[in-house]
């Protein structure tokens, strides 16, 4: 399972959001329970999306190796 960080705040009755390590998820919500739920969503959807545009740039023959870092 891998983690992000949401960086959310209230404003003006609404609560909006960020994921920090991937541009353009971002979503606003009456609520910060249906904020961290169309956050996750969004992060997913835009996971998919990347992945599936990487895999069409490839074509064919190509590797998937997995990378892992460190934060910090």
């Amino acid at each position: 399972m891998n983690t992000y960080t949401a960086i959310i705040k209230e404003v003006d009755g609404w609560w909006v959001g960020w994921i920090e390590e991937i541009p353009g998820v971002n979503c606003q919500e009456k609520t910060r329970e249906e904020l961290m739920e169309s956050l996750k969503i969004t992060l997913k959807e835009a996971l998919e999306f990347n992945k599936q545009e990487a895999i069409k740039e490839a074509d064919t023959n190509y590797f998937e190796e997995k990378i892992a870092i460190s934060s910090g």
